[in-house]
C-alpha cells in the first residue's frame, strides 16, 4: 500500500471514455508511474468501460507506448506486472443493462468491502448519462469500503448547466464523495504557491493592498486549436481557459489563510475569494477588458467560417475584500502566442519617498516577484542593489530558484499523478467543489453578458506568433502599467 493514506481495501479504478485520448496519454501513464513508485493499493484493478469494441489484450496494447513513453528505466517485467491489472469492457453509456452488467462485473472483480473510483473521461454531452447510469446500477452504494467519482473538465458550460450537473451529482453521491478535476491543481508548481505563502513568514505580511501595485496571472499557450476546432469554436477562450486554470491559480495567489490544510477550509477560503470577485458590469467592462482571435483561425478545421470566437483575452478584475481592495489583477491567457508559458507576476509598489540622486526623468524600478509554474518552474525575486565603483548607480538584480537546481529532477510529476493519488486516498484538497465552480461560472457568465451589450469591445485580430493584439498593451498602458516579461526574461 502506498504511504501516501490509500487503504489497505482492494481498490478499482473504472475509467469512463477509457478509449479515449485522455486515458492513454494521461491517466493510464499516471497510474503506471505510480505503480512503479510503488505508491498504489497492492490489489489493484483497473477497469475501461467505452464504445469502442477492445478486448482486453487490445486495451493494454492501445496505452502501452504513451505509459512506457515517460518511463525510460522502466523494465519489460514491471509493464507485465501493471498490464495484468488492467482490462476492458465495451459498453454504451445511455444503456441501463451495460451498467448492470457493469456492476456484475465489479462486483466479481473485488466484492465489497472494497474501494472504487469512477472516473468519467468521456465527452462533456455524456456526463448526464455515466451519472444516470452510475445511480441506475446502485454504483456509488457501497455497505462497506468507499465509492468516489471523478469528473473532468470542462464542468457545465455556464453557471446554469454547472448547477444542473451539481443537481444530478447529489442525487447519486455525496459532496465529499465528488472529486472535480482540474489539473492545474495538481502541478507541483501551483501546489508551491501555497507553500511559498503560508510557509515563509517573510512574505505573507507583504503580500496585501499596502505593498501590491497589481497582480498579472498569464496562461499563454504556442499551439493552436489543433483538432479541436468544433468544440473550441463553441467555447472560446474564456471558458476554456479562465473559468478553470486562471481562476484557480487566482484563488491560491489571492486568498486568505486557511485554518488548516484539509479539503474543507482550503475550499472555504476559495471559495470567499471567488465569490469576492466584483461581477463585470456592462458598461465598466469595455474598458477593462479585450479579446482577440489569431489570423488565421477560421481556417482551422471544425472552425465555422466568419467564427467570432475569441481566442485571446485580457482582463482586468478586482477583489472586493479587506486585502485587495483597489489592487487590480490583470488575466490574459490566448491560444498561437510567442511562447507556452504560466506565471504569476506580483509587482510591488515603489518606495514612497526617493533619497537616491537618480538622473533626471528616472524612476526607481519596482520590486518584482514572478512565480514561474510552467515550463521553466521556479521564482524570481527582482530587487534593486548599487552598481560597484559608482557613486549611487542602481541596478535591478535577481535572487532565482529554480526546481531542477535546487531538487536535482530533470522532470515534474506529472499533475495526475498527485490528483489520482489523493482521489483514491481521499483527500479532495485539490479538486474543486460546487460552490468554487458555481463562482467562477457566475463571473464568467457575467464577462459573456457584458460581451454581448452594445458598447463592448470589438473583437480585435493578432498574429500567430506574438504576444497578442496591440490593444491588449494600450488597455494595461491606460492604467500606468505595462505587462511584465516575468519568468520570460530568466529563460
Amino acid at each position: 500500500m502506498t504511504a501516501h493514506g490509500a487503504r489497505a481495501l482492494p481498490v478499482t479504478v473504472v475509467i469512463f471514455g477509457a478509449s479515449g485520448d485522455l486515458t492513454r496519454r494521461k491517466l493510464i501513464p499516471a497510474l503506471f508511474s505510480l505503480y512503479t513508485k510503488k505508491r498504489l493499493p497492492s490489489e489493484l484493478r483497473v477497469l475501461g468501460f467505452s464504445t469502442r469494441p477492445l478486448s482486453d489484450a487490445d486495451f493494454r496494447e492501445h496505452v502501452r507506448e504513451q505509459a512506457l513513453a515517460g518511463q525510460p528505466e522502466v523494465t519489460s517485467e514491471e509493464w507485465r506486472s501493471f498490464a495484468a491489472c488492467l482490462s476492458y469492457r465495451p459498453g454504451n453509456f445511455t444503456l441501463t443493462e451495460d451498467f448492470a452488467a457493469l456492476a456484475a462485473q465489479l462486483d466479481g472483480l473485488a466484492p465489497d468491502p472494497c474501494g472504487r473510483l469512477y472516473y468519467v473521461a468521456a465527452p462533456p454531452d455524456m456526463y448526464a448519462a455515466i451519472i444516470g447510469g452510475l445511480a441506475s446500477a446502485g454504483l456509488m452504494r457501497a455497505a462497506l469500503g468507499w465509492r468516489r467519482v471523478v469528473i473532468e473538465k470542462p464542468f457545465g458550460s455556464d453557471l446554469a448547466s454547472a448547477r444542473e450537473l451539481n443537481r444530478l451529482l447529489h442525487q447519486v453521491a455525496a459532496e465529499p464523495q465528488i472529486y472535480r478535476i482540474d489539473h492545474y491543481l495538481g502541478k507541483e508548481t501551483v501546489q508551491n504557491v501555497l507553500v511559498f505563502r503560508f510557509a515563509n513568514a517573510v512574505f505573507e505580511p507583504i503580500w496585501n493592498r499596502n505593498y501590491v501595485d497589481h497582480v498579472q496571472i498569464t496562461v499563454a499557450e504556442d499551439l493552436g486549436v489543433e483538432h479541436r476546432g468544433k468544440s473550441y469554436d463553441r467555447v472560446g477562450v474564456v471558458r476554456d481557459m479562465f473559468q478553470n486554470h486562471l481562476l484557480q491559480v487566482l484563488s491560491m495567489v489571492a486568498m486568505e489563510p486557511p485554518t488548516s490544510f484539509n479539503a474543507d477550509a482550503l475550499r472555504d477560503e476559495k471559495h470567499k475569494l471567488l465569490a469576492a470577485i466584483r461581477p463585470p458590469t456592462p458598461g465598466e467592462f469595455a474598458r477593462s477588458s479585450v479579446r482577440a482571435q489569431y489570423s488565421g483561425y477560421c481556417e482551422e478545421a471544425g472552425v465555422a467560417p466568419g467564427s467570432q470566437t475569441p481566442t485571446f483575452a485580457a482582463v482586468r478584475l478586482l477583489i472586493d475584500n479587506w486585502r485587495w481592495h483597489g489592487v487590480p489583477f490583470y488575466l490574459r491567457s490566448g491560444k498561437r502566442l510567442a511562447r507556452k508559458v504560466t506565471e504569476v507576476v506580483l509587482q510591488f509598489k515603489r518606495p514612497p519617498h526617493l533619497m537616491f540622486p537618480l538622473p533626471a526623468g528616472a524612476d526607481i524600478t519596482p520590486n518584482i516577484l514572478a512565480l514561474c509554474l510552467q515550463p521553466d518552474e521556479g521564482i524570481h525575486l527582482r530587487f534593486e542593489a548599487k552598481q560597484p565603483d559608482s557613486l549611487i548607480e542602481l541596478r535591478s538584480v535577481d535572487m532565482e530558484f529554480h526546481y531542477r537546481d535546487s531538487f536535482g529532477v530533470s522532470a515534474i510529476p506529472e499533475a495526475y499523478e498527485r490528483l489520482l493519488l489523493d482521489a483514491l486516498s481521499g483527500d479532495a484538497s485539490l479538486f474543486t467543489r460546487s460552490d468554487e465552480i458555481e463562482a467562477a461560472w457566475a463571473w464568467v457568465d457575467a464577462i459573456e453578458a457584458a460581451w454581448r451589450a452594445p458598447d463592448a469591445p470589438a473583437l480585435q485580430s493578432y498574429e500567430a506568433g506574438s504576444w497578442g493584439p496591440v490593444q491588449a498593451d494600450a488597455f494595461i498602458a491606460a492604467d500606468g502599467r505595462a505587462w511584465s516579461a516575468g519568468c520570460r526574461e530568466h529563460a
